[in-house]
């Protein structure tokens, strides 16, 4: 049988499968057992005609068969040379007819449902294969560098790290008669303690769309996975989880528990003379690397601030990430962070080295493609451990908005 032969028969036992469907559709029933199995007799037929139409293994430009040149057909079989009868729009066709009908065949075998397949049905239940765009369309989140910028630490179990607080007790320098004893002061030592905080994630993706995808979809959820958990550090790192008493943690602390701050006069607003004050909570030695970070809609407020010279603060700067700089320093802005409202912190200002993270267990993403073999799935996991606080805080300083 040639493959003229073939295709037609193909075609036959695709329009008889159709009307089964139709019929049954039609009258509102589940298919008979009669009607199953006539279904799977054509999908065993239409399966073998595949087969033997695979065009990618059974047509090369040359007219060959299986590496074979092609003799032209004797006349007792049907007087053509198939050679000469499969033209280039003639082949594209078939490989077209081939694709669906692989398609139509999954959709009988019961591989895959309505909602994980690429088939639709229209209204006469006919069978149309759509196509996956080979891209995705994604949403953009707002990250700030926060996380790149403090300062890591990549050890296993508890981490203290000493500071001399010197707030306590100064060491003090004084004129002195000679032969007098000088008075001993000193500040006090202290420390900041990190543990770690277990986190994870899991997704899982269908291996109907992981087959029936022109891209890489297993790659695009392993970034995603990883763009997801940056996005959950980035604010633990800005907002913390504070426990009961607020400055006990119940999680990672971040920049919570930051102690240099100034508060607004108002719940809503900020003003160019508190911009001014942030600014001079930190050191004049830290300044060098400084940034502002802060939400989307408390940039835009800023915009409109005037210093008294009538200039504003906000500037565009091309050189400056994220193409804005306030009072010289660049501004990023972060969907994590909460805009202009009562009792929040509203601005974060100064060089983010002062703020220590700790990494027990680094970020590992996995892809379990045995674990979710039963539901026709592939798994994606993420761990990670981690701690964060204030190491320096006169590094950083943050505005916090006046409380209600």
């Amino acid at each position: 049988m040639n493959q003229k032969e073939l295709l037609e028969k193909k075609n036959d036992l695709v329009t008889r499968a159709e009307e089964t469907l139709n019929k049954a559709k039609a009258e509102n029933r589940e298919l008979t057992d009669a009607e199953m199995a006539e279904l799977a007799e054509i999908r065993d037929n239409v399966r073998k005609i595949v087969k033997a139409l695979d065009l990618d293994d059974f047509f090369d430009r040359e007219g060959s068969v299986n590496g074979k040149k092609m003799a032209p057909a004797s006349e007792e079989e049907n007087g053509e040379n198939p050679k000469e009868e499969m033209s280039e729009d003639t082949r594209a066709k078939c490989g077209q007819e081939v694709k669906e009908t692989r398609a139509f065949e999954d959709f009988l075998r019961g591989r895959v449902t309505n909602e994980r397949t690429n088939m639709t049905f229209d209204d006469n239940g006919a069978v149309i294969p759509t196509t996956i765009a080979n891209r995705i369309i994604k949403k953009v989140y707002n990250i700030c560098p926060i996380l790149e910028r403090s300062t890591k630490y990549n050890v296993k179990g508890t981490l203290e790290l000493p500071y001399y607080d010197v707030d306590t007790t100064t060491i003090t320098v004084a004129y002195k008669d000679e032969f007098s004893a000088l008075t001993s002061s000193s500040g006090k030592f202290d420390s900041i303690t990190l543990t770690g905080y277990l986190a994870g994630a899991l997704t899982k993706i269908s291996r109907s769309l992981i087959n029936n995808s022109q891209f890489d979809i297993v790659a695009f959820v392993v970034d995603e996975m990883a763009y997801a958990i940056k996005r959950f550090i980035e604010n633990e790192l800005l907002n913390g989880t504070p426990g009961n008493p607020p400055s006990t943690p119940s999680k990672v602390l971040g920049l919570y528990g930051l102690t240099n701050y100034i508060t607004a006069a108002s719940q809503t607003v900020i003003t160019a003379d508190e911009v001014v004050q942030l600014h001079d909570r930190v050191k004049d030695e830290f300044q060098d690397n400084a940034m502002w970070i802060m939400s989307p809609a408390t940039r835009t407020a800023l915009r409109l601030l005037k210093a008294t010279t009538g200039y504003y603060l906000l500037n565009d700067d091309v050189s400056s990430p994220f193409g804005t700089t306030l009072l010289g320093k660049p501004v990023y802005v972060s969907d994590n962070m909460p805009d202009m409202a009562a009792g929040k912190n509203a601005i974060f200002y100064g060089d983010f080295r002062g703020l220590a993270t700790k990494f027990s267990e680094e970020l590992s993403i996995e892809v379990l493609r045995e674990k979710y073999a039963d539901e026709h799935a592939v798994g994606v996991i993420g761990w990670f451990e981690f701690d964060s606080k204030v190491e320096d805080a006169q590094k950083i300083a943050k505005l916090v908005m006046a409380s209600a």
